[in-house]
């Protein structure tokens, strides 16, 4: 008989977690976090997790604190003699560090990778990573969930007439066209050129959007910058509408105020980061369900592969 398993979660991804759990049959763990004057904390399971699987729930958005407790609670697992430790990262920090784009810098997303391995997760489960090769990085085995299962029947209910799939960049050329497949719709390219992060130069679109409603898809928006530039640059094309689907809401800096006054007519992004901001032109689905039945089926030694669609 396959032992119970166990949902534990970092305090900053507690909503996302209870809503797992609710889906997955199974009640939330207790956890305890001890605080020190000094900003110091220490997690402590309220409950035996001896010889069964733990999953761990946490996301690493900023601050880094997030990823220090989702560490100090795979270790504390690890002493607690968990057979099977579950990372689940519905969104992966770090992952736009995943190669040197230039001297002297860290390739962040491999440092997370072995933090992880070190604190003992023997599995990580996560969602719509920035580059897919981030899965190499690890020697445990990576469950690499796609947005797409949730997005594409979305889009599909709306029933767009002259749909066309739109990438913001280059990078995201593959998904872009992955998602047009899906949908039996055309593909277009933006192609920008940046002076440095989060500030754009020059953008072009590569193909004609004229008379055609347009979905932008993207992994993340962080500071809305290239997303609203694109569907500005779009509209000024020719394109009758524009809107977004964006795996990650970072949404960090201006983004809420560059959305609200652009030209977007919708951005439809997920839970994986909790949302405290509100506007009208943002739609938020979870993934509570699709994570749910993922780690249901891993538990249970079952196959995943028919479980979502591929970027």
């Amino acid at each position: 008989m396959t032992p119970q398993a166990k949902i534990f979660a970092t305090r900053s991804s507690m909503k996302i977690a209870q809503k797992m759990a609710d889906a997955y049959g199974s009640p939330l763990g207790k956890v305890e976090i001890n605080e020190f004057s000094d900003g110091e904390f220490q997690p402590s399971f309220e409950e035996t997790v001896r010889g069964g699987r733990v999953f761990l729930v946490g996301s690493t958005m900023q601050p880094s604190d997030n990823l220090m407790e989702l560490l100090l609670m795979c270790d504390a697992a690890k002493r607690a003699s968990a057979k099977h430790i579950t990372v689940v990262m519905p969104y992966f920090g770090w992952a736009r560090q995943d190669r040197k784009d230039k001297s002297r810098v860290p390739i962040g997303a491999k440092m997370v990778a072995n933090l992880l391995m070190a604190a003992g997760a023997t599995r990580i489960m996560t969602m719509d990573l920035h580059a897919d090769q981030i899965q190499g990085f690890f020697e445990v085995p990576v469950d690499h969930v796609f947005a797409s299962s949730i997005f594409v029947p979305h889009i599909k209910g709306q029933k767009l007439e002259d749909l066309t799939i739109a990438s913001p960049d280059m990078g995201g050329s593959k998904r872009a066209n992955n998602y047009a497949k899906w949908l039996e719709s055309e593909v277009v390219i933006c192609y920008k050129q940046r002076k440095k992060a989060n500030v754009i130069d020059k953008m072009t679109v590569i193909g004609e959007v004229e008379g055609r409603n347009v979905v932008l898809i993207d992994d993340m928006v962080d500071t809305a910058g290239t997303l609203t530039k694109a569907a500005d640059m779009l509209l000024a094309k020719g394109a009758k509408s524009v809107q977004a689907y964006c795996t990650h809401g970072v949404l960090s800096g201006k983004a809420i105020e560059r959305i609200e006054k652009s030209k977007l007519s919708r951005l439809v992004i997920t839970d994986t980061i909790p949302q405290e901001h509100k506007s009208e032109k943002i739609e938020v689905l979870s993934i509570a369900e699709l994570f749910a039945g993922v780690m249901h089926k891993v538990h249970h030694h079952e196959s995943i592969s028919s479980h979502f669609l591929e970027n």
